[in-house]
């Protein structure tokens, strides 16, 4: 069965530590030989590959569709929490919660949607960073800066790991 695999980047590149999926999207594309996204780029326009990537300012339902040409799903953001890990992995199960803000839709949810809406069960997990700095400025916090490289590593170890 071939595999295919969408890597979701997504945080606000304007809050410093929470734009860093974009900055990881970048580097993984570098990585595998691929067009290095602009700003305003999501690239959505450039999908067909068995490894895509795409960066967003949030999760939204209107990808569902997308989702189902794909056996896995790697979601990539930054997280806040002082009981958490700088760099977590984590598998990511269809689960919907609530939010208290209305425009946020998390990676269980949007999982969730997939499923009842669409039958479509893809593997998916989730690389988060701790984030430390979440000021209007486009540069990230040192800590942010040196987990870049060992989330891409996680991304690309889990993009060899055949679907189970």
């Amino acid at each position: 069965m071939d595999s295919k695999t969408i890597i979701i980047g997504y945080g606000n590149i304007d809050r410093a530590d929470d734009g860093v999926a974009f900055v990881v999207i970048n580097e993984l594309r570098r990585q595998l030989g691929q067009k290095m996204l602009e700003e305003d780029d999501t690239g959505l326009d450039e999908l067909n590959d068995e490894n895509d990537s795409i960066f967003l300012s949030q999760l939204v339902p209107e990808i569902m569709e997308l989702l189902m040409g794909y056996n896995r799903i790697i979601f990539v953001d930054a997280h806040v929490g002082p009981d958490t890990n700088d760099l977590n992995c984590s598998p990511v199960l269809a689960q919907y919660t609530s939010s208290s803000f209305t425009h946020h839709m998390t990676p269980s949810a949007l999982l969730a949607f997939l499923k009842t809406m669409y039958q479509c069960e893809p593997q998916a997990h989730l690389v988060s960073i701790r984030g430390y700095d979440f000021d209007f400025k486009r540069t990230f916090s040192p800590k942010v800066q040196a987990l870049v490289q060992p989330a891409v590593n996680a991304i690309l170890k889990l993009m060899n790991q055949s679907r189970v």
